[in-house]
């Protein structure tokens, strides 16, 4: 199991916070059988050693009118791949950037407000990266299955 480095209730807090990340310090310490304030002072220190990184609002694009979700895979030179990581991370269109085995590759998540969004994104960022060797575009249709952070 993936919680093995965390006690029990460790495990029973972080697994309530994954189904809804809501729920009350008073909810949780009922379900597992301590404290609100025993809670509160777990989760602050899974909080502290960034176990728990962060509580968010997920939007799916797929729901909202015109958006339009792309993954890319660059390659790039390998002298120009930190360049390349640091011009896709301050574009506000890409949403998730990971580098994946190969030879200097990235692997890009963009979600645009519409076709003309992601079409900017692709002609005035993308095409203009230095030292990309291939790049592929592919455009999600539906989601099928998407799990954020850590399976349980």
């Amino acid at each position: 199991m993936f919680l093995d480095g965390l006690d029990e209730l460790d495990q029973k807090i972080v697994s309530l916070l994954i189904q809804n990340a809501r729920m009350s310090y008073s909810d949780i310490g009922q379900q597992i059988g301590i404290s609100r304030v025993a809670v509160k002072n777990r989760v602050q220190a899974l909080e502290e050693k960034g176990i728990i990184e962060e509580y968010t609002t997920i939007i799916n694009p797929q729901k909202i009118s015109g958006a339009v979700s792309c993954y890319f895979e660059i390659e790039t030179a390998p002298d120009t791949f930190t360049e390349v990581a640091e011009l896709l991370r301050q574009n506000d269109t890409i949403t998730q950037i990971y580098r994946v085995t190969g030879k200097s590759k990235l692997h890009v998540h963009a979600v645009a407000s519409s076709n003309e969004e992601m079409e900017n994104l692709i002609y005035n960022t993308v095409d203009k990266l230095p030292g990309v060797v291939e790049c592929s575009c592919n455009m999600i249709f539906s989601r099928i299955k998407d799990i954020k952070g850590l399976r349980l």
